[in-house]
């Protein structure tokens, strides 16, 4: 009877430990993301994914600094013209292919020169890519790039399985990261499961993720409360107060890197007539007919920050040369007669979430009174990215998660050739100023280039900025060991939930 009990007290132990191991960790998404392919996604939810899916040459830590990931160190030659990467030699991708030098070679060669890339902007300066031994990573720039380790820390730096090339990456991605990919439910659910060969694979305590994209910020929070999600990335403002209340919660925001503002189709084309695109004074006037001070207090609780440009007032590149414009009606109506309107009609765009809703129909209110006539066109959002690409809109309403370096915040959004230009916005002198800052590694240097370029983006206004971006996380009181970093992305390494 002993031996019985015993034996049945055994497999209870196993079993319980089992379930334990089995955990799954359920995180809710503002949006889904777009394609999952590094090269050529653009959403910031695709980000939080890639964050556990794929490993990437360096990272940032808490601090902002670079750290090591797949690479051990780096250094620069002398004139600052070549990079050398060591490559770690204990790493492999899910497919059980060898993680190497070459492989890294063979995703940089993808990013830069696949037609369809979106990261060709972000390595314009290397020339050049070898492999002298497997452990080794050269890259050549035709000139010094400022930019370029922060780039490396993101999606250009990611690495996929070259084997995998010729295949269907985005509905089937093979990266090395310490979660592999199992299956995605468009507009549901994206599953990915423990890589038990990652080097790092006993820093993480859950056997699944399951990332679910839910618009809707009151049900997304509902969720959390009734258990079914582990964590959310992004609160509704207004529920800031009750969440910090709330003891079966933790409220974890941090100030991030990027933006919320309205790109602004600057080729004219788009839904029929676009005055507002054409003429430089329109814009000038949609930006005093908005009072971001407005937006904050009714939508953002005062967790968003107004914003006048890209770069965050925790960045040394945020200048006082440019103070959030206040809000002045009958000043947006005088520059609409200037160029010959009483009033101006464009279609807005905007993602179908319910913080995207409240903004966007604030801002319109603000604008009907100045003299505009906005049509709100509520867009699931990576369908929205695909037809701003495309140059199928007049103005949306879209942020930048944001980047270390300020070039990430700004160049390929402006830049007359720049791979995420959606503004069709381009001027030479802008262009010379924002790759002229790219070369120059002094930040006292590239201080007064980005002013000079910033002088000519606030007076054409191919994108209004309305307030910095923050990310509120949220999780349930169990969930131990998460730090929120400011570049948003969801780190789970060493995070644990509680019995």
């Amino acid at each position: 009877m002993k031996l019985l009990l015993s034996s049945l007290l055994t497999t209870t132990m196993l079993l319980a430990a089992g379930a334990a191991s089995a955990q799954e960790f359920r995180i809710g998404l503002q949006e889904d993301p777009d394609v999952l392919d590094p090269h050529k996604s653009r959403t910031f939810v695709g980000r939080l994914v890639y964050a556990s899916l794929c490993d990437k040459l360096i990272d940032v830590d808490a601090e902002l600094k670079f750290v090591p990931r797949v690479a051990t160190d780096w250094s620069w030659n002398e004139d600052n013209t070549k990079l050398t990467f060591t490559i770690r030699d204990d790493m492999t991708f899910h497919d059980g292919t060898k993680l190497d030098a070459a492989a890294v070679v063979a995703n940089l060669e993808r990013a830069r020169t696949l037609p369809d890339s979106l990261r060709k902007s972000e390595l314009t300066s290397v020339t050049g890519v070898e492999a002298p031994d497997a452990t080794t990573v050269v890259l050549t720039l035709a000139q010094p790039d400022a930019t370029l380790l922060a780039q490396l820390s993101d999606r250009a730096g990611m690495l996929l399985s070259p084997a995998t090339f010729e295949s269907d990456i985005g509905t089937n991605p093979v990266c090395s990261g310490p979660y592999k990919f199992v299956s995605r439910v468009q507009n549901d659910r994206i599953v990915l499961e423990k890589f038990a060969d990652h080097p790092d694979a006993d820093d993480y305590h859950f056997e699944r993720l399951v990332f679910q994209p839910i618009p809707d910020s009151t049900v997304r929070l509902a969720n959390l409360r009734a258990g079914d999600l582990d964590m959310l990335e992004r609160l509704n403002p207004s529920d800031a107060a009750a969440v910090r209340d709330d003891a079966n919660l933790q409220f974890m925001p941090i100030a991030g890197l990027g933006y919320q503002g309205i790109t602004i189709n600057t080729s004219g084309e788009g839904d029929g007539d676009n005055p507002l695109g054409t003429d430089k004074r329109v814009r000038q006037a949609l930006q005093l007919a908005i009072g971001r001070d407005i937006i904050n207090e009714v939508v953002g609780n005062g967790l968003f920050e107004p914003a006048q440009q890209p770069f965050p007032p925790a960045s040394p590149y945020n200048s006082d040369d440019y103070p959030v414009v206040t809000r002045d009606v009958e000043a947006a109506k005088a520059l609409l007669a200037e160029a010959g309107h009483e009033r101006v009609a464009f279609t807005l765009s905007f993602g179908n979430n319910t913080t995207a809703t409240a903004i966007n129909e604030l801002i319109q209110a603000m604008a009907t009174e100045a003299g505009f006539d906005i049509s709100l066109q509520p867009t699931e959002f990576a369908a929205m990215q695909q037809e701003m690409q495309a140059g199928n809109y007049q103005a949306a309403q879209i942020g930048w998660s944001g980047r270390v370096d300020p070039d990430g915040n700004l160049h390929q959004f402006v830049t007359c050739e720049g791979t995420l230009n959606d503004s069709n916005y381009c001027n030479e002198e802008v262009d010379r100023l924002l790759n002229e800052a790219r070369e120059t590694p002094d930040p006292e240097a590239r201080l007064p280039l980005y002013n000079q370029a910033q002088a000519i983006l606030q007076d054409d206004l191919p994108i209004i900025y309305v307030y910095h971006q923050p990310w509120p996380f949220v999780l349930a009181s169990n969930v131990e060991g998460f730090q929120p970093y400011p570049d948003g992305m969801l780190r789970l390494k060493g995070v644990t939930m509680a019995e």
